[in-house]
Protein backbone atom coordinates (compact mmCIF):
# COMPACT_ATOMS: atom_id res chain seq x y z
CA UNK A 1 0.00 0.00 0.00
CA UNK A 2 1.40 3.37 -1.01
CA UNK A 3 0.30 5.10 2.19
CA UNK A 4 2.27 2.57 4.25
CA UNK A 5 5.24 3.04 1.92
CA UNK A 6 5.14 6.74 2.73
CA UNK A 7 5.02 6.08 6.47
CA UNK A 8 7.99 3.74 6.11
CA UNK A 9 10.07 6.16 4.06
CA UNK A 10 9.38 9.25 6.16
CA UNK A 11 10.11 7.26 9.34
CA UNK A 12 13.44 6.18 7.85
CA UNK A 13 14.28 9.79 7.04
CA UNK A 14 13.43 10.99 10.54
CA UNK A 15 15.55 8.23 12.06
CA UNK A 16 18.43 9.21 9.78
CA UNK A 17 18.12 12.83 10.89
CA UNK A 18 18.16 11.75 14.52
CA UNK A 19 21.18 9.50 14.04
CA UNK A 20 23.32 11.71 11.78
CA UNK A 21 22.31 15.34 12.40
CA UNK A 22 22.10 15.50 16.18
CA UNK A 23 25.52 17.12 16.57
CA UNK A 24 24.77 19.79 13.95
CA UNK A 25 21.39 20.51 15.56
CA UNK A 26 23.06 20.90 18.97
CA UNK A 27 25.67 23.28 17.54
CA UNK A 28 22.98 25.31 15.81
CA UNK A 29 20.90 25.44 18.99
CA UNK A 30 23.90 26.69 20.95
CA UNK A 31 24.40 29.55 18.48
CA UNK A 32 20.69 30.40 18.56
CA UNK A 33 20.49 30.37 22.34
CA UNK A 34 23.50 32.68 22.48
CA UNK A 35 21.82 35.09 20.04
CA UNK A 36 18.61 35.21 22.08
CA UNK A 37 20.48 35.64 25.38
CA UNK A 38 22.25 38.66 23.88
CA UNK A 39 18.85 40.21 22.99
CA UNK A 40 19.51 39.29 19.38
CA UNK A 41 17.34 37.51 16.82
CA UNK A 42 17.26 34.10 15.27
CA UNK A 43 16.05 35.07 11.81
CA UNK A 44 14.18 32.43 9.80
CA UNK A 45 13.87 32.31 6.02
CA UNK A 46 12.44 30.01 3.42
CA UNK A 47 10.77 30.50 0.05
CA UNK A 48 8.18 28.37 -1.71
CA UNK A 49 7.29 25.26 0.28
CA UNK A 50 10.37 25.89 2.44
CA UNK A 51 8.48 28.72 4.14
CA UNK A 52 6.38 26.07 5.95
CA UNK A 53 8.96 25.31 8.69
CA UNK A 54 9.40 29.07 9.11
CA UNK A 55 5.64 29.48 9.58
CA UNK A 56 5.64 26.64 12.08
CA UNK A 57 8.54 27.93 14.17
CA UNK A 58 7.14 31.27 15.34
CA UNK A 59 4.52 32.36 16.23
CA UNK A 60 3.59 28.84 17.30
CA UNK A 61 2.43 27.35 20.57
CA UNK A 62 5.50 26.04 22.36
CA UNK A 63 7.86 28.50 20.70
CA UNK A 64 9.10 31.79 22.12
CA UNK A 65 10.27 35.31 21.42
CA UNK A 66 13.72 35.44 19.87
CA UNK A 67 12.76 33.79 16.59
CA UNK A 68 12.05 36.37 13.88
CA UNK A 69 10.45 34.99 10.69
CA UNK A 70 11.22 36.81 7.45
CA UNK A 71 8.04 36.59 5.39
CA UNK A 72 7.62 37.91 1.88
CA UNK A 73 4.28 37.11 0.22
CA UNK A 74 5.97 37.34 -3.17
CA UNK A 75 8.10 34.35 -2.18
CA UNK A 76 5.14 32.38 -0.79
CA UNK A 77 2.34 31.03 -2.92
CA UNK A 78 -1.30 31.47 -1.97
CA UNK A 79 -2.68 30.69 -5.43
CA UNK A 80 -1.91 28.18 -8.17
CA UNK A 81 -1.70 30.48 -11.18
CA UNK A 82 -1.98 34.23 -11.51
CA UNK A 83 -1.15 36.70 -8.71
CA UNK A 84 0.39 34.82 -5.83
CA UNK A 85 0.67 31.72 -7.99
CA UNK A 86 3.26 28.96 -7.85
CA UNK A 87 4.54 29.59 -11.37
CA UNK A 88 5.27 33.22 -10.59
CA UNK A 89 6.93 32.38 -7.29
CA UNK A 90 9.13 29.73 -8.86
CA UNK A 91 10.43 32.34 -11.28
CA UNK A 92 11.07 34.99 -8.64
CA UNK A 93 12.90 32.77 -6.15
CA UNK A 94 15.36 31.87 -8.93
CA UNK A 95 15.89 35.50 -9.98
CA UNK A 96 19.16 36.96 -8.70
CA UNK A 97 19.19 40.24 -6.82
CA UNK A 98 15.77 40.19 -5.18
CA UNK A 99 16.73 38.85 -1.75
CA UNK A 100 19.13 41.68 -0.96
CA UNK A 101 16.26 44.15 -1.41
CA UNK A 102 14.11 41.99 0.85
CA UNK A 103 16.73 42.11 3.62
CA UNK A 104 16.95 45.91 3.42
CA UNK A 105 13.91 45.95 5.72
CA UNK A 106 15.78 44.09 8.46
CA UNK A 107 18.66 45.16 10.69
CA UNK A 108 21.04 42.21 10.79
CA UNK A 109 23.78 42.23 13.43
CA UNK A 110 26.69 39.88 14.17
CA UNK A 111 25.03 38.72 17.42
CA UNK A 112 22.15 37.27 15.36
CA UNK A 113 21.71 33.87 13.73
CA UNK A 114 20.16 33.26 10.30
CA UNK A 115 18.38 29.93 9.71
CA UNK A 116 17.66 29.24 6.03
CA UNK A 117 15.48 26.39 4.77
CA UNK A 118 15.74 25.24 1.14
CA UNK A 119 15.36 21.63 0.08
CA UNK A 120 17.38 21.96 -3.12
CA UNK A 121 19.78 24.62 -1.84
CA UNK A 122 20.24 26.02 -5.35
CA UNK A 123 17.78 28.88 -5.84
CA UNK A 124 18.86 32.51 -5.70
CA UNK A 125 16.59 33.63 -2.86
CA UNK A 126 17.90 31.35 -0.08
CA UNK A 127 21.49 31.54 -1.33
CA UNK A 128 21.46 35.34 -1.37
CA UNK A 129 19.84 35.55 2.08
CA UNK A 130 22.60 33.30 3.42
CA UNK A 131 25.33 35.25 1.60
CA UNK A 132 24.07 38.60 2.89
CA UNK A 133 23.76 37.29 6.44
CA UNK A 134 27.28 35.88 6.25
CA UNK A 135 28.61 39.20 4.93
CA UNK A 136 27.05 41.00 7.91
CA UNK A 137 28.72 38.65 10.38
CA UNK A 138 25.77 36.47 11.41
CA UNK A 139 26.04 32.78 12.19
CA UNK A 140 24.40 31.06 9.23
CA UNK A 141 22.56 27.76 9.70
CA UNK A 142 21.07 25.95 6.71
CA UNK A 143 18.67 23.03 6.28
CA UNK A 144 18.76 21.36 2.86
CA UNK A 145 19.24 18.07 1.04
CA UNK A 146 22.93 17.24 1.16
CA UNK A 147 22.40 14.45 -1.34
CA UNK A 148 21.26 17.09 -3.79
CA UNK A 149 24.26 19.23 -2.83
CA UNK A 150 26.63 16.39 -3.67
CA UNK A 151 25.19 15.67 -7.10
CA UNK A 152 23.77 18.98 -8.39
CA UNK A 153 25.68 21.74 -10.11
CA UNK A 154 25.40 25.30 -8.72
CA UNK A 155 22.85 27.52 -10.45
CA UNK A 156 23.71 30.84 -8.80
CA UNK A 157 26.32 33.07 -10.43
CA UNK A 158 28.38 33.00 -7.22
CA UNK A 159 28.99 29.29 -7.79
CA UNK A 160 27.65 28.63 -4.29
CA UNK A 161 25.18 26.11 -3.00
CA UNK A 162 23.52 26.61 0.36
CA UNK A 163 25.68 24.25 2.49
CA UNK A 164 28.84 25.96 1.14
CA UNK A 165 27.80 29.21 2.80
CA UNK A 166 26.70 27.80 6.14
CA UNK A 167 28.60 27.89 9.38
CA UNK A 168 26.41 24.93 10.36
CA UNK A 169 24.79 22.87 7.59
CA UNK A 170 21.99 20.48 8.60
CA UNK A 171 21.03 17.70 6.18
CA UNK A 172 17.28 17.09 5.87
CA UNK A 173 18.20 13.56 4.66
CA UNK A 174 15.58 13.72 1.90
CA UNK A 175 16.48 12.60 -1.66
CA UNK A 176 16.86 15.29 -4.32
CA UNK A 177 13.49 14.57 -5.97
CA UNK A 178 11.78 15.19 -2.60
CA UNK A 179 8.88 12.86 -3.46
CA UNK A 180 9.20 9.45 -1.80
CA UNK A 181 6.61 6.97 -3.10
CA UNK A 182 6.90 5.07 -6.36
CA UNK A 183 3.80 3.76 -8.16
CA UNK A 184 4.02 1.07 -10.83
CA UNK A 185 3.51 2.48 -14.31
CA UNK A 186 4.77 6.00 -13.51
CA UNK A 187 8.30 7.35 -13.78
CA UNK A 188 7.82 10.12 -11.24
CA UNK A 189 7.37 9.59 -7.52
CA UNK A 190 4.67 11.02 -5.27
CA UNK A 191 4.29 12.49 -1.75
CA UNK A 192 7.03 14.89 -0.67
CA UNK A 193 9.25 14.42 2.38
CA UNK A 194 11.12 17.70 2.86
CA UNK A 195 8.30 19.51 4.67
CA UNK A 196 7.98 16.83 7.36
CA UNK A 197 11.77 16.72 7.67
CA UNK A 198 12.11 20.51 7.80
CA UNK A 199 9.40 21.01 10.41
CA UNK A 200 10.86 18.18 12.51
CA UNK A 201 14.30 19.82 12.43
CA UNK A 202 12.74 23.18 13.26
CA UNK A 203 10.90 21.77 16.29
CA UNK A 204 14.02 19.91 17.44
CA UNK A 205 15.86 23.24 17.34
CA UNK A 206 13.07 24.98 19.30
CA UNK A 207 13.24 22.26 21.95
CA UNK A 208 17.04 22.33 22.21
CA UNK A 209 17.25 26.14 22.27
CA UNK A 210 14.58 26.28 24.97
CA UNK A 211 16.42 23.76 27.14
CA UNK A 212 19.69 25.65 26.83
CA UNK A 213 18.06 28.98 27.65
CA UNK A 214 16.26 27.63 30.71
CA UNK A 215 19.36 25.82 31.96
CA UNK A 216 21.32 29.07 31.71
CA UNK A 217 18.75 30.91 33.83
CA UNK A 218 17.13 32.78 30.91
CA UNK A 219 13.32 32.85 30.93
CA UNK A 220 11.94 32.62 27.39
CA UNK A 221 8.71 34.47 26.65
CA UNK A 222 6.77 31.47 25.40
CA UNK A 223 3.66 31.48 23.20
CA UNK A 224 1.25 29.02 24.80
CA UNK A 225 -2.01 27.33 23.91
CA UNK A 226 -5.15 28.79 25.49
CA UNK A 227 -5.99 25.20 26.45
CA UNK A 228 -3.63 25.43 29.41
CA UNK A 229 -4.19 27.64 32.42
CA UNK A 230 -1.78 30.54 32.75
CA UNK A 231 -2.39 34.18 33.54
CA UNK A 232 -5.07 35.54 31.15
CA UNK A 233 -2.80 38.06 29.41
CA UNK A 234 0.18 35.71 29.00
CA UNK A 235 0.22 35.67 25.20
CA UNK A 236 -0.30 39.42 25.11
CA UNK A 237 3.07 39.68 26.84
CA UNK A 238 4.55 37.59 24.02
CA UNK A 239 3.41 40.12 21.44
CA UNK A 240 4.59 43.05 23.55
CA UNK A 241 8.05 41.53 24.01
CA UNK A 242 8.30 40.75 20.30
CA UNK A 243 7.31 44.34 19.47
CA UNK A 244 9.89 45.64 21.95
CA UNK A 245 12.66 43.75 20.23
CA UNK A 246 11.47 44.88 16.80
CA UNK A 247 11.38 48.52 17.89
CA UNK A 248 15.04 48.31 18.94
CA UNK A 249 15.94 47.19 15.42
CA UNK A 250 13.94 49.66 13.31
CA UNK A 251 15.87 50.17 10.04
Amino acid sequence: MSSLQYFTRISEILRQIEQTQHEAIERAAEAMAKSIQQDGWVYLFGSGHSVIPVLDTFPRYGSFVGFCPIYDPRLMWFNVVGPGGARELLWLERAEGYAKNLLASYVLEPRDTMLVFSHGGLNAAPIEVALEAKARGLTVVTVSSHENYRQARPLHSSGQQLPNIADIAIDNCVPPEDALVGVDGRQEKFAAGSTVAGVTIAMALVAEVAARLVQSGYRPTTFVSPNIELEPDHNQQVFLEYARRLAKRAP
